[in-house]
C-alpha cells in the first residue's frame, strides 16, 4: 500500500480553502493507497516515511518563498517530490515568463521592475501591476493610464518589501473570452476550465480578491492546446513533471497567449471535474510505486 502525502497549508482556525483535498484523499484511499493531508511546514513530519509527497495547496508559500524552496529541496532528498524541487525553484518566481518568451512561446508582454528601478509605467493603455512572487492575485491591481500615482504607491510598497514587480498590459480579451485553465496530469490533458476576469477597475492592490470567479468547465480549442503544449515543452528540467496548469487569455491578435504556467501548487478544480478524480488517483499511485 503506497503512502502518499498531500502537502497543504495550515489554515489555523479558519476553514480550509482547498475543496479538492478531501476528495483526493478519499479517491486515493478508495484506490488502495494510504493518503494523508500534511502541512508542508510542520516540523514534526518525517517525509521519508512517504513514498510520494505531492505539493497540492501550499497556498501560503508566496509569503516565504525562500523557506518553501528550501523545504522542497529537503523533501526531494527525503522522498520523491512532485513536482520536483528544481521545477519549484524555477516556477515560484514569475520571471520564468521571460524564459518562455525567449523560447518563442506567446506570452502576455511582461516587464520587470526590481527595487531601485525607475517606475516607468504605460500612459496609453490599461495595465496590471503584480509581484513576481505571489498567488491568488496577492498585491495585484489593474490601472487606467491616468492612475500612475496609485500604481507608483503600490510599487513603492512592494519594493519596500523587497518584491520585484511585473508590469503587463491589461489584456482586454479576458473581458470577452475569460481566462482558460488547461490542466495536465501525467503529460496528458486532464480537463479545462474558464473563469472571468479577477481584477476589476478600482480594486486596491491589497484588497482580497476572488481568485476564480464564475469558474465553469471548458473545452479547449486546438489553438489553446497547441500553445499550452509549447509552453510545457519550454519548461527546463522537467523529466518528472507530474502535473501542470497553463492559464491562457486571448491577445489583441485574437490568439491564445500564456498568462501563467502553474507547476507548484495549482488548484486542479477537481470539485468541478469529479470524473477526473480516478485518473489523478491512478497517476499518483503509479508515481508513488515508481512506475
Amino acid at each position: 500500500m503506497p503512502r502518499i502525502a498531500l502537502a497543504t497549508y495550515d489554515p489555523g482556525t479558519e476553514p480550509h480553502r482547498d475543496r479538492d483535498l478531501p476528495l483526493l484523499v478519499r479517491a486515493l484511499t478508495d484506490a488502495g493507497a494510504e493518503a494523508a493531508a500534511v502541512h508542508w511546514d510542520d516540523p514534526g513530519v518525517d517525509w521519508s516515511g512517504f513514498d510520494l509527497a505531492v505539493i497540492r495547496s501550499t497556498w501560503d508559500y508566496s509569503w516565504r518563498t525562500a523557506e518553501f524552496v528550501a523545504w522542497a529541496e529537503r523533501t526531494g532528498r527525503a522522498t520523491r517530490l512532485a513536482n520536483p524541487a528544481a521545477v519549484v525553484r524555477w516556477n515560484s518566481d514569475k520571471r520564468y515568463l521571460g524564459d518562455l518568451a525567449a523560447a518563442g512561446v506567446p506570452v502576455v508582454p511582461t516587464r520587470y521592475l526590481a527595487p531601485g528601478d525607475p517606475a516607468v509605467l504605460p500612459d496609453d493603455h490599461e495595465f496590471v501591476v503584480k509581484p513576481t512572487v505571489g498567488a491568488g492575485a496577492r498585491y495585484a491591481a489593474r490601472y487606467a493610464p491616468g492612475e500612475h500615482a496609485a500604481a507608483q504607491r503600490q510599487l513603492a510598497r512592494m519594493h519596500e518589501e523587497g518584491l520585484t514587480a511585473i508590469v503587463q498590459p491589461y489584456v482586454r480579451g479576458i473581458d470577452v473570452g475569460g481566462e482558460r485553465a488547461l490542466q495536465f496530469f501525467g503529460g496528458r490533458l486532464l480537463h479545462a476550465s474558464r473563469k472571468r476576469a479577477v481584477l476589476s477597475p478600482g480594486t486596491a492592490y491589497d484588497a482580497q480578491k476572488v481568485a476564480h470567479p464564475d469558474l465553469a468547465p471548458w473545452t479547449p480549442t486546438p489553438a489553446e492546446l497547441a500553445v499550452a503544449g509549447r509552453a510545457l515543452a519550454a519548461v527546463p528540467n522537467t523529466p518528472e513533471l507530474l502535473y501542470a496548469r497553463v492559464d491562457l487569455v486571448d491577445g489583441d491578435d485574437g490568439k491564445p497567449h500564456v498568462m501563467e504556467v502553474e507547476l507548484v501548487e495549482p488548484n486542479l478544480f477537481l470539485f468541478l471535474h469529479p470524473a477526473s478524480l480516478p485518473t489523478v488517483a491512478r497517476a499518483l499511485i503509479a508515481a508513488a510505486s515508481g512506475a
